[in-house]
């Protein structure tokens, strides 16, 4: 299913987990129309000024979250957040970008290490109303995750 002009369903349910652990990550009516949103507002504005983007993590329903060690919360399960990676674009410049320039929820750059422009990745996440423009970097400290404010690149 086409979701937008450059994303498909198969992009945002795509889950190496899901698929060993025959998990079903089908989104129900509402998380498939948060995710076309999230692809005509975020996804697709990255695509037109930096080119094709990875989807690392779309949609994941509750089992398949919970696999992958999600919080319950998380905005995946809504269809409203993607961790995405654009090739020959550092992350910690991906996540300026959208920071500057569209309407979001969070921009997170995770796990990302400075001096190493491919490490890690950016999570993105756009709700229809409400957005909080949150910036946040996120790192493993002492085997948890950790989340401080502001995009440290």
């Amino acid at each position: 299913m086409q979701l937008s002009q450059h994303f498909t369903l198969e992009e945002f349910t795509k889950s190496q987990t899901g698929e060993r652990l025959g998990i079903d990550n089908m989104p129900g009516t509402s998380a498939l129309d948060n995710i076309m949103v999230l692809c005509a507002r975020v996804l697709e504005p990255v695509r037109e000024h930096f080119g094709p983007v990875h989807i690392n993590s779309g949609y994941r329903g509750p089992e398949l979250n919970k696999a992958v060690g999600g919080v319950a919360t998380s905005q995946h399960c809504l269809g409203q957040a993607a961790d995405i990676e654009v090739s020959g674009v550092a992350n910690g410049d991906l996540a300026k970008w959208i920071a500057e320039n569209l309407d979001y929820d969070q921009v997170i750059l995770e796990c990302y290490r400075k001096g190493q422009p491919n490490s890690g990745w950016v999570h993105v996440s756009y709700k229809t109303s409400g957005n909080r423009k949150q910036q946040l970097t996120a790192a493993v400290i002492n085997g948890k995750m950790v989340y401080t404010p502001g995009l440290n690149t």
